[in-house]
């Protein structure tokens, strides 16, 4: 067993997130486990950018209203206790609600590469206030 102690938060690359993003690790591997998990913290309005997993990502909300959002045009309004699959190589978006703060736990398998995220190209403000339309009348 080993404790281990609480990593610094980090404000998240511009380069792969729109609006404020932070994260504070939580597990990156011990040499025998490739298991990646971070908890992430979007303001109103933060994303991702596009991007897909080669294994898969597992989102576990823990705080707030958040957006799940995949290329074919899926959206999920992902709430605090809910979790969300996003199978390996499907290409998606996620973050807080044009009106919440959304927090989640990101869980994934890295790769032996370390190679796991593929990042595309960011979420325009068209994409995200769609998502949010359609989210809403979802509600």
């Amino acid at each position: 067993m080993e404790h281990r102690p609480i990593a610094a938060t980090v404000k998240t690359p511009a380069q792969h997130f729109t609006g404020d993003v932070y994260l504070t690790p939580v597990f990156s591997g011990d040499g025998t486990s490739r298991l990646v998990v971070g908890l992430v913290r979007f303001t109103p309005g933060a994303r991702t950018n596009w991007h897909s997993h080669a294994n898969g990502q597992l989102l576990q909300c823990t705080d707030g209203v958040g957006l799940v959002v995949s290329r074919d045009g899926t959206v999920i309004r992902l709430r605090a206790g809910e979790t969300v699959w996003t199978p390996a190589g499907e290409e998606h978006w996620h973050g807080g609600s044009a009106e919440n703060m959304m927090c989640h736990y990101a869980i994934l398998d890295e790769t032996p590469a370390g190679d796991a995220t593929t990042w595309l190209e960011p979420v325009t403000d068209q994409q995200y206030r769609t998502a949010n339309i359609a989210a809403n009348a979802t509600a």
